[in-house]
């Protein structure tokens, strides 16, 4: 397994599950990168991208895994940045920056979770 991604969750916006929930999404950031997002974001630790994210790479949010079916084009370079993209859970990634998994449920975004994306 080659890990390509992995940060720990620091903050669940309070906003942020209801957007899961309502829109089938979150948004990854960097903790305290944009503090007046804070409240719809799922913030995590700061890591080095050690390989682009690619289709067919996984994603495991806690103990649930995903298959990444679609990466936007400018996925890479916003983790990159600043740890930020959009997770479209079982649904279509239409955005530059947002990846499309598909998985058997919904991730529970809880604080102290792990977020890897690796391939096998």
């Amino acid at each position: 397994m080659e890990v390509k991604y992995e940060v720990k969750i620091t903050a669940v916006g309070r906003d942020a599950r209801p957007f899961l929930d309502s829109n089938k999404s979150f948004i990854l950031m960097d903790e305290n990168l944009r503090p007046n997002l804070a409240d719809m974001v799922v913030q995590h630790t700061v890591a080095e991208v050690a390989a682009d994210i690619a289709e067919g790479d996984k994603l495991q949010v806690g103990n649930t895994d995903f298959t990444v079916e679609k990466v936007g084009a400018a996925v890479n370079k916003n983790l990159r940045e600043g740890g930020h993209c959009t997770v479209v859970v079982n649904g279509n990634a239409t955005m530059p920056g947002q990846i499309a998994v598909k998985g058997n449920i919904m991730p529970r975004l809880r604080t102290g979770d792990v977020v890897k994306f690796y391939s096998n």
